[in-house]
Protein backbone atom coordinates (compact mmCIF):
# COMPACT_ATOMS: atom_id res chain seq x y z
CA UNK A 1 0.00 0.00 0.00
CA UNK A 2 1.12 3.56 -0.79
CA UNK A 3 3.03 5.04 2.21
CA UNK A 4 1.07 8.04 1.19
CA UNK A 5 -2.52 6.56 1.98
CA UNK A 6 -1.28 4.68 4.56
CA UNK A 7 0.23 8.13 6.62
CA UNK A 8 -3.20 9.18 5.74
CA UNK A 9 -5.09 6.34 7.20
CA UNK A 10 -3.09 6.98 10.46
CA UNK A 11 -4.10 10.68 10.23
CA UNK A 12 -7.61 9.77 10.16
CA UNK A 13 -7.56 7.23 13.08
CA UNK A 14 -5.36 9.74 15.03
CA UNK A 15 -7.96 12.49 14.84
CA UNK A 16 -10.75 10.22 15.61
CA UNK A 17 -8.28 8.49 18.46
CA UNK A 18 -8.83 12.55 19.90
CA UNK A 19 -12.67 13.16 18.97
CA UNK A 20 -13.52 9.92 21.00
CA UNK A 21 -11.01 10.60 24.36
CA UNK A 22 -13.22 13.76 24.13
CA UNK A 23 -16.60 12.80 23.70
CA UNK A 24 -15.55 10.31 26.93
CA UNK A 25 -14.90 13.65 29.22
CA UNK A 26 -19.17 13.89 29.39
CA UNK A 27 -21.50 11.49 30.15
CA UNK A 28 -24.06 12.16 27.38
CA UNK A 29 -21.63 11.96 24.64
CA UNK A 30 -19.81 8.97 26.11
CA UNK A 31 -21.17 6.36 24.06
CA UNK A 32 -20.28 8.63 20.82
CA UNK A 33 -16.79 8.90 22.14
CA UNK A 34 -16.34 5.12 22.90
CA UNK A 35 -17.24 4.27 19.29
CA UNK A 36 -15.42 6.68 17.28
CA UNK A 37 -12.76 5.05 19.47
CA UNK A 38 -13.56 1.92 18.23
CA UNK A 39 -13.49 2.89 14.69
CA UNK A 40 -10.39 4.10 15.21
CA UNK A 41 -8.64 1.45 16.59
CA UNK A 42 -10.32 -0.67 13.66
CA UNK A 43 -8.91 1.97 11.41
CA UNK A 44 -5.67 1.71 12.99
CA UNK A 45 -5.45 -1.87 12.71
CA UNK A 46 -6.67 -2.34 8.99
CA UNK A 47 -4.15 0.22 7.41
CA UNK A 48 -0.88 -1.66 9.18
CA UNK A 49 -2.41 -4.67 8.09
CA UNK A 50 -2.47 -3.49 4.64
CA UNK A 51 1.35 -2.15 5.18
CA UNK A 52 3.69 -5.13 2.80
CA UNK A 53 5.95 -6.84 5.77
CA UNK A 54 3.31 -8.13 8.07
CA UNK A 55 2.66 -11.53 7.83
CA UNK A 56 0.82 -13.99 6.25
CA UNK A 57 -2.87 -12.94 6.24
CA UNK A 58 -3.84 -16.47 7.15
CA UNK A 59 -2.27 -15.96 10.57
CA UNK A 60 -3.51 -12.63 11.10
CA UNK A 61 -7.02 -14.14 10.51
CA UNK A 62 -6.63 -16.89 13.20
CA UNK A 63 -5.14 -14.22 15.70
CA UNK A 64 -7.85 -11.74 14.61
CA UNK A 65 -10.91 -14.62 15.32
CA UNK A 66 -9.30 -16.23 18.19
CA UNK A 67 -9.00 -12.21 19.82
CA UNK A 68 -12.50 -11.34 18.80
CA UNK A 69 -13.84 -14.74 20.45
CA UNK A 70 -12.24 -14.04 23.68
CA UNK A 71 -13.76 -10.21 23.66
CA UNK A 72 -16.91 -11.39 23.08
CA UNK A 73 -16.61 -14.17 26.01
CA UNK A 74 -15.54 -11.58 28.32
CA UNK A 75 -18.61 -9.34 27.05
CA UNK A 76 -21.00 -11.48 27.55
CA UNK A 77 -19.59 -13.24 30.64
CA UNK A 78 -18.20 -10.23 32.98
CA UNK A 79 -20.63 -8.95 35.31
CA UNK A 80 -20.21 -4.99 35.88
CA UNK A 81 -18.79 -5.80 39.79
CA UNK A 82 -16.38 -7.42 38.29
CA UNK A 83 -15.12 -4.68 35.48
CA UNK A 84 -12.48 -3.03 37.41
CA UNK A 85 -10.67 -6.63 37.34
CA UNK A 86 -11.37 -6.99 33.85
CA UNK A 87 -9.58 -3.15 33.28
CA UNK A 88 -6.67 -4.09 35.18
CA UNK A 89 -6.15 -7.47 33.01
CA UNK A 90 -6.45 -5.06 29.79
CA UNK A 91 -3.86 -2.76 31.29
CA UNK A 92 -1.57 -5.63 32.10
CA UNK A 93 -1.93 -7.09 29.22
CA UNK A 94 -1.42 -3.89 26.84
CA UNK A 95 2.07 -3.40 28.97
CA UNK A 96 2.69 -7.23 28.08
CA UNK A 97 2.26 -6.34 24.27
CA UNK A 98 4.55 -3.28 24.46
CA UNK A 99 6.61 -5.21 26.11
CA UNK A 100 6.81 -8.17 23.65
CA UNK A 101 6.84 -6.41 20.07
CA UNK A 102 9.48 -4.00 21.26
CA UNK A 103 11.83 -7.45 22.24
CA UNK A 104 10.80 -8.80 19.19
CA UNK A 105 11.82 -6.07 17.02
CA UNK A 106 15.02 -5.86 18.54
CA UNK A 107 15.99 -9.60 17.50
CA UNK A 108 14.02 -10.05 14.39
CA UNK A 109 14.16 -6.48 12.74
CA UNK A 110 16.39 -5.87 9.16
CA UNK A 111 17.77 -2.88 9.98
CA UNK A 112 20.69 -2.73 7.50
CA UNK A 113 21.60 1.03 7.09
CA UNK A 114 18.43 2.40 8.28
CA UNK A 115 20.11 3.15 11.56
CA UNK A 116 23.58 4.13 9.87
CA UNK A 117 23.32 7.30 11.73
CA UNK A 118 24.46 7.28 15.68
CA UNK A 119 21.75 9.16 17.22
CA UNK A 120 18.98 7.29 15.05
CA UNK A 121 20.53 4.13 16.42
CA UNK A 122 20.61 5.66 20.59
CA UNK A 123 16.62 6.72 19.95
CA UNK A 124 15.50 3.14 18.82
CA UNK A 125 17.41 1.79 21.46
CA UNK A 126 16.21 3.98 24.20
CA UNK A 127 12.20 3.35 22.87
CA UNK A 128 13.20 -0.41 23.41
CA UNK A 129 14.42 -0.16 26.68
CA UNK A 130 11.68 2.42 27.47
CA UNK A 131 9.33 -0.34 26.16
CA UNK A 132 10.98 -3.56 28.02
CA UNK A 133 10.58 -1.60 31.39
CA UNK A 134 7.69 0.14 31.55
CA UNK A 135 5.47 -2.63 30.13
CA UNK A 136 6.94 -5.22 31.90
CA UNK A 137 6.05 -2.92 35.00
CA UNK A 138 2.75 -2.56 33.60
CA UNK A 139 2.24 -6.43 32.98
CA UNK A 140 3.10 -8.00 36.50
CA UNK A 141 1.87 -4.60 38.39
CA UNK A 142 -1.83 -5.05 36.97
CA UNK A 143 -1.95 -8.44 37.36
CA UNK A 144 -1.32 -7.87 41.37
CA UNK A 145 -3.79 -5.54 40.78
CA UNK A 146 -5.88 -8.04 39.27
CA UNK A 147 -5.57 -10.22 42.35
CA UNK A 148 -6.30 -7.63 44.94
CA UNK A 149 -9.58 -6.65 43.29
CA UNK A 150 -10.53 -9.99 43.28
CA UNK A 151 -9.75 -10.34 46.83
CA UNK A 152 -7.87 -13.53 46.34
CA UNK A 153 -6.25 -14.91 49.38
CA UNK A 154 -2.73 -14.32 48.80
CA UNK A 155 -2.77 -10.97 48.07
CA UNK A 156 -6.08 -9.43 49.71
CA UNK A 157 -3.64 -8.29 52.87
CA UNK A 158 -1.02 -5.66 51.60
CA UNK A 159 2.90 -7.25 51.64
CA UNK A 160 5.27 -5.37 53.74
CA UNK A 161 8.84 -6.25 54.61
CA UNK A 162 12.05 -4.53 56.20
CA UNK A 163 14.05 -2.18 53.71
CA UNK A 164 10.89 -2.46 51.35
CA UNK A 165 11.79 1.08 49.28
CA UNK A 166 15.22 0.19 49.26
CA UNK A 167 14.99 -3.16 47.41
CA UNK A 168 12.63 -1.21 45.35
CA UNK A 169 15.11 1.36 45.19
CA UNK A 170 17.77 -1.25 43.93
CA UNK A 171 15.78 -2.65 41.46
CA UNK A 172 15.14 0.73 39.48
CA UNK A 173 19.18 1.39 39.64
CA UNK A 174 19.87 -1.86 38.73
CA UNK A 175 17.22 -1.07 35.70
CA UNK A 176 18.77 1.90 35.04
CA UNK A 177 21.86 0.29 34.36
CA UNK A 178 20.67 -2.32 32.41
CA UNK A 179 18.88 0.26 29.88
CA UNK A 180 22.22 1.80 29.56
CA UNK A 181 24.06 -1.72 29.01
CA UNK A 182 21.37 -2.17 26.53
CA UNK A 183 21.85 1.29 24.43
CA UNK A 184 25.76 1.35 24.30
CA UNK A 185 25.94 -2.69 24.55
CA UNK A 186 23.74 -3.61 21.94
CA UNK A 187 24.46 -3.24 17.57
CA UNK A 188 20.70 -3.38 16.31
CA UNK A 189 21.59 -4.71 12.70
CA UNK A 190 23.77 -7.85 13.83
CA UNK A 191 21.66 -7.85 17.37
CA UNK A 192 24.44 -8.15 19.35
CA UNK A 193 24.38 -8.04 23.04
CA UNK A 194 20.18 -8.39 22.42
CA UNK A 195 20.45 -10.96 25.49
CA UNK A 196 21.05 -8.02 28.03
CA UNK A 197 16.96 -7.49 27.11
CA UNK A 198 15.76 -10.72 28.82
CA UNK A 199 17.35 -9.55 32.22
CA UNK A 200 15.80 -6.09 31.63
CA UNK A 201 12.78 -7.36 31.44
CA UNK A 202 12.84 -10.31 34.45
CA UNK A 203 14.19 -6.88 36.47
CA UNK A 204 11.01 -5.16 35.57
CA UNK A 205 8.48 -7.66 36.43
CA UNK A 206 9.78 -8.26 39.44
CA UNK A 207 9.96 -4.74 40.30
CA UNK A 208 6.27 -4.36 39.25
CA UNK A 209 5.07 -6.98 41.67
CA UNK A 210 6.94 -5.28 44.62
CA UNK A 211 5.71 -1.75 43.63
CA UNK A 212 2.04 -3.16 43.83
CA UNK A 213 2.40 -5.80 46.47
CA UNK A 214 2.19 -3.23 49.32
CA UNK A 215 -0.85 -1.21 48.55
CA UNK A 216 -4.16 -2.27 49.74
CA UNK A 217 -7.37 -2.03 48.42
CA UNK A 218 -8.28 1.81 49.34
CA UNK A 219 -5.59 2.28 46.42
CA UNK A 220 -6.98 0.47 43.77
CA UNK A 221 -8.29 3.80 41.77
CA UNK A 222 -5.49 5.31 41.86
CA UNK A 223 -3.51 2.61 41.19
CA UNK A 224 -5.99 1.47 38.11
CA UNK A 225 -5.54 4.87 36.69
CA UNK A 226 -1.12 4.83 37.17
CA UNK A 227 -1.28 1.35 35.72
CA UNK A 228 -3.07 2.70 32.77
CA UNK A 229 -0.69 5.20 32.25
CA UNK A 230 2.13 3.14 31.88
CA UNK A 231 0.33 1.02 29.65
CA UNK A 232 -0.36 4.06 27.40
CA UNK A 233 3.14 5.19 27.11
CA UNK A 234 4.94 1.92 26.97
CA UNK A 235 2.69 1.50 23.65
CA UNK A 236 4.18 5.06 22.66
CA UNK A 237 8.08 3.92 23.55
CA UNK A 238 6.70 0.87 21.16
CA UNK A 239 5.41 3.53 18.58
CA UNK A 240 8.85 4.89 18.39
CA UNK A 241 10.51 1.10 18.27
CA UNK A 242 8.53 0.31 15.27
CA UNK A 243 8.29 4.03 13.52
CA UNK A 244 4.59 3.70 14.10
CA UNK A 245 2.73 6.94 13.73
CA UNK A 246 -0.58 6.15 15.45
CA UNK A 247 0.39 4.05 18.05
CA UNK A 248 2.81 6.59 18.88
CA UNK A 249 -0.11 9.28 18.91
CA UNK A 250 -2.61 6.67 20.77
CA UNK A 251 0.04 5.52 23.13
CA UNK A 252 0.72 9.07 24.24
CA UNK A 253 -3.38 10.30 24.65
CA UNK A 254 -3.48 7.06 27.28
CA UNK A 255 -0.51 7.94 29.21
CA UNK A 256 -1.34 11.70 29.24
CA UNK A 257 -5.19 11.20 30.12
CA UNK A 258 -4.32 8.42 32.70
CA UNK A 259 -1.56 10.52 34.42
CA UNK A 260 -4.49 13.22 34.50
CA UNK A 261 -6.96 10.68 35.92
CA UNK A 262 -4.26 9.85 38.49
CA UNK A 263 -4.12 13.17 39.63
CA UNK A 264 -7.50 13.60 40.46
CA UNK A 265 -8.04 10.58 42.01
CA UNK A 266 -5.41 11.65 44.32
CA UNK A 267 -6.49 14.30 45.10
CA UNK A 268 -9.65 12.85 46.21
CA UNK A 269 -7.53 10.86 48.38
CA UNK A 270 -5.81 13.93 49.70
CA UNK A 271 -2.65 12.09 48.34
CA UNK A 272 0.02 13.47 46.42
CA UNK A 273 1.41 10.95 43.27
CA UNK A 274 4.57 10.74 44.57
CA UNK A 275 3.00 9.34 48.15
CA UNK A 276 1.32 6.85 45.94
CA UNK A 277 3.83 5.74 44.45
CA UNK A 278 6.51 5.57 46.69
CA UNK A 279 4.38 5.28 50.54
CA UNK A 280 0.97 3.20 51.54
CA UNK A 281 -1.92 3.89 52.76
CA UNK A 282 -2.00 3.09 56.29
CA UNK A 283 -3.12 -0.38 56.75
CA UNK A 284 -3.05 -0.80 60.87
CA UNK A 285 -6.64 -0.32 61.09
CA UNK A 286 -5.97 2.48 62.99
CA UNK A 287 -4.34 0.98 65.71
CA UNK A 288 -3.78 3.83 67.35
CA UNK A 289 -7.50 5.09 67.24
CA UNK A 290 -10.60 3.71 69.38
CA UNK A 291 -11.73 0.01 68.06
CA UNK A 292 -14.64 -0.87 66.86
CA UNK A 293 -16.38 -2.06 70.31
CA UNK A 294 -15.92 1.54 71.65
CA UNK A 295 -17.00 3.38 68.57
CA UNK A 296 -19.91 0.93 68.13
CA UNK A 297 -21.08 0.10 71.50
CA UNK A 298 -24.60 1.07 72.87
CA UNK A 299 -25.00 3.72 69.94
CA UNK A 300 -26.07 1.77 67.03
CA UNK A 301 -29.89 2.12 66.03
CA UNK A 302 -31.44 -0.28 63.98
CA UNK A 303 -34.26 0.35 61.63
CA UNK A 304 -36.45 -1.87 59.66
CA UNK A 305 -38.11 -1.25 55.92
CA UNK A 306 -41.74 -0.51 57.95
CA UNK A 307 -39.75 2.15 60.27
CA UNK A 308 -38.31 3.93 57.05
CA UNK A 309 -41.42 4.01 54.92
CA UNK A 310 -43.11 6.08 57.79
CA UNK A 311 -39.84 8.11 58.01
CA UNK A 312 -39.80 8.60 53.76
CA UNK A 313 -43.65 10.04 54.09
CA UNK A 314 -43.78 13.43 53.58
CA UNK A 315 -39.69 13.90 52.63
CA UNK A 316 -39.06 16.61 50.05
CA UNK A 317 -35.19 15.68 49.03
CA UNK A 318 -32.96 12.56 49.02
CA UNK A 319 -29.65 11.59 48.48
CA UNK A 320 -28.08 8.53 47.66
CA UNK A 321 -24.42 7.73 48.22
CA UNK A 322 -23.29 4.44 46.50
CA UNK A 323 -20.34 2.87 47.35
CA UNK A 324 -19.06 -0.79 46.51
CA UNK A 325 -21.65 -2.15 48.50
CA UNK A 326 -23.85 -1.77 46.14
CA UNK A 327 -21.62 -3.12 43.33
CA UNK A 328 -21.73 -6.68 45.05
CA UNK A 329 -25.26 -6.76 45.94
CA UNK A 330 -26.16 -5.91 42.11
CA UNK A 331 -28.65 -3.37 43.50
CA UNK A 332 -28.03 -0.34 40.79
CA UNK A 333 -32.09 -1.65 39.05
CA UNK A 334 -33.29 -1.46 42.26
CA UNK A 335 -32.43 1.46 43.03
CA UNK A 336 -33.55 2.72 40.22
CA UNK A 337 -37.09 1.38 40.84
CA UNK A 338 -36.93 3.67 44.59
CA UNK A 339 -36.04 6.38 42.24
CA UNK A 340 -38.91 6.43 40.37
CA UNK A 341 -41.15 5.51 43.50
CA UNK A 342 -39.86 8.55 45.33
CA UNK A 343 -40.27 10.86 42.44
CA UNK A 344 -43.36 10.12 41.76
CA UNK A 345 -44.28 11.16 45.06
CA UNK A 346 -42.74 14.43 44.59
CA UNK A 347 -39.14 13.99 46.39
CA UNK A 348 -36.36 15.00 44.73
CA UNK A 349 -33.54 11.89 44.41
CA UNK A 350 -30.12 12.86 43.61
CA UNK A 351 -26.91 10.70 43.94
CA UNK A 352 -24.15 11.82 45.59
CA UNK A 353 -20.85 10.86 43.81
CA UNK A 354 -17.24 10.20 45.26
CA UNK A 355 -14.24 10.13 42.95
CA UNK A 356 -12.61 6.74 44.52
CA UNK A 357 -16.61 5.14 45.17
CA UNK A 358 -15.80 1.50 43.42
CA UNK A 359 -12.78 0.00 42.86
CA UNK A 360 -12.24 1.80 39.79
CA UNK A 361 -12.46 5.51 38.47
CA UNK A 362 -15.94 6.15 37.47
CA UNK A 363 -17.70 2.78 38.66
CA UNK A 364 -20.54 3.92 40.44
CA UNK A 365 -20.79 6.12 37.05
CA UNK A 366 -21.34 3.11 34.94
CA UNK A 367 -23.31 0.90 37.06
CA UNK A 368 -25.73 3.96 37.40
CA UNK A 369 -25.90 4.50 33.72
CA UNK A 370 -26.45 0.48 33.28
CA UNK A 371 -29.74 1.00 35.42
CA UNK A 372 -30.54 3.86 33.00
CA UNK A 373 -30.72 6.97 35.64
CA UNK A 374 -30.17 9.63 34.40
CA UNK A 375 -26.58 11.77 34.43
CA UNK A 376 -28.61 14.86 35.70
CA UNK A 377 -29.27 12.97 38.86
CA UNK A 378 -25.43 11.86 39.59
CA UNK A 379 -23.93 14.84 40.94
CA UNK A 380 -20.02 15.20 41.96
CA UNK A 381 -18.84 15.64 45.63
CA UNK A 382 -18.00 19.34 45.15
CA UNK A 383 -21.47 19.37 43.84
CA UNK A 384 -23.50 18.14 46.65
CA UNK A 385 -21.92 18.73 49.74
CA UNK A 386 -22.94 22.01 50.33
CA UNK A 387 -26.62 20.99 49.60
CA UNK A 388 -26.62 18.07 51.86
CA UNK A 389 -27.49 19.64 55.17
CA UNK A 390 -30.45 20.81 53.23
CA UNK A 391 -31.60 16.82 52.79
CA UNK A 392 -34.18 15.23 54.16
CA UNK A 393 -32.23 11.86 54.31
CA UNK A 394 -29.15 10.63 52.85
CA UNK A 395 -29.12 6.83 52.06
CA UNK A 396 -25.64 5.30 52.54
CA UNK A 397 -25.91 2.77 50.20
CA UNK A 398 -22.89 0.41 50.77
CA UNK A 399 -20.00 3.23 50.84
CA UNK A 400 -17.94 3.29 54.22
CA UNK A 401 -14.49 5.49 53.74
CA UNK A 402 -16.02 8.13 51.43
CA UNK A 403 -18.41 8.71 54.41
CA UNK A 404 -16.01 8.58 57.73
CA UNK A 405 -15.94 11.67 59.36
CA UNK A 406 -13.28 10.69 60.51
CA UNK A 407 -11.31 11.98 57.51
CA UNK A 408 -12.45 15.71 58.66
CA UNK A 409 -12.12 15.31 62.55
CA UNK A 410 -9.61 13.05 63.53
CA UNK A 411 -6.08 13.65 63.16
CA UNK A 412 -4.71 10.12 64.30
CA UNK A 413 -7.26 8.00 61.30
CA UNK A 414 -5.16 6.79 58.56
CA UNK A 415 -7.62 8.67 56.35
CA UNK A 416 -7.47 12.07 57.81
CA UNK A 417 -7.59 14.66 55.34
CA UNK A 418 -9.44 12.86 52.61
CA UNK A 419 -12.29 14.91 51.27
CA UNK A 420 -15.83 12.74 51.77
CA UNK A 421 -19.57 13.01 51.08
CA UNK A 422 -20.93 15.21 53.88
CA UNK A 423 -23.73 12.83 54.40
CA UNK A 424 -23.68 12.95 58.37
CA UNK A 425 -24.76 16.32 57.60
CA UNK A 426 -28.30 15.81 56.35
CA UNK A 427 -31.28 15.42 58.83
CA UNK A 428 -31.30 11.91 58.95
CA UNK A 429 -29.17 9.03 57.46
CA UNK A 430 -29.73 5.50 56.66
CA UNK A 431 -26.49 3.38 56.16
CA UNK A 432 -27.41 0.45 54.17
CA UNK A 433 -25.02 -2.37 54.57
CA UNK A 434 -24.41 -6.36 55.79
CA UNK A 435 -22.81 -5.39 59.48
CA UNK A 436 -20.54 -2.93 61.05
CA UNK A 437 -17.19 -4.10 59.09
CA UNK A 438 -14.81 -2.19 58.02
CA UNK A 439 -13.72 -0.30 54.34
CA UNK A 440 -10.67 -0.87 52.47
CA UNK A 441 -9.15 1.38 54.80
CA UNK A 442 -9.91 -0.90 57.87
CA UNK A 443 -10.94 1.99 60.61
CA UNK A 444 -14.32 1.67 62.38
CA UNK A 445 -16.54 4.67 60.89
CA UNK A 446 -18.25 6.87 63.60
CA UNK A 447 -21.00 7.64 61.14
CA UNK A 448 -22.90 4.48 61.70
CA UNK A 449 -23.03 5.24 65.11
CA UNK A 450 -24.28 9.08 64.88
CA UNK A 451 -27.24 10.51 66.73
CA UNK A 452 -28.88 11.06 63.16
CA UNK A 453 -28.11 7.50 61.49
CA UNK A 454 -30.57 4.41 61.03
CA UNK A 455 -28.18 0.87 60.29
CA UNK A 456 -30.61 -0.79 57.76
CA UNK A 457 -29.12 -4.45 57.99
CA UNK A 458 -29.13 -6.70 54.98
CA UNK A 459 -27.91 -7.64 51.58
CA UNK A 460 -28.48 -4.16 49.40
CA UNK A 461 -30.65 -5.36 46.94
CA UNK A 462 -32.69 -6.93 48.93
CA UNK A 463 -33.21 -4.34 51.76
CA UNK A 464 -34.01 -1.64 48.69
CA UNK A 465 -36.13 -3.93 47.16
CA UNK A 466 -38.51 -4.50 50.55
CA UNK A 467 -38.27 -0.28 51.13
CA UNK A 468 -39.93 -0.32 47.87
CA UNK A 469 -42.33 -2.95 49.30
CA UNK A 470 -42.57 -1.05 52.44
CA UNK A 471 -43.53 2.57 50.96
CA UNK A 472 -46.37 1.02 48.60
CA UNK A 473 -47.98 -0.25 51.33
CA UNK A 474 -47.60 3.03 53.76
Amino acid sequence: MNETYINLGYLIASVLFILGLKGLTHPRTAVRGNIMGALAMLLAIVVTLLKAEVMSFAMISVGVGIGAAIGVLLAVKIQMTDMPQLVAIFNGFGGGASALVAGADLVTRDTSGTLADPSARTIYLIAIAASGIIGAVTFSGSFIAFAKLQELKSFKKPLHFPAQQAVNTLLGLVLIGLAWWLVTGVNPETTTGSWIYIPLVVVALVLGLLLVMPIGGADMPVVIALLNSYSGIAAAATGFVISNNVLIIAGSLVGASGIILTQIMCKAMNRSLTNVLFRVLDQSGGAGGPSADEVYEGKIKSTSADELAMMFDGIQRCVIAPGYGMAVAQAQHAVRDLTDLLEQRDVEVLFAIHPVAGRMPGHMNVLLAEAEISYDKLKEMDEINPTLAQTDVAIVLGANDVVNPDARNDKSSPIYGMPILDVDKAQTVVVIKRSLSPGFAGVPNPLFAADNTLMYFGDGKQAVLDLIAAIKEN
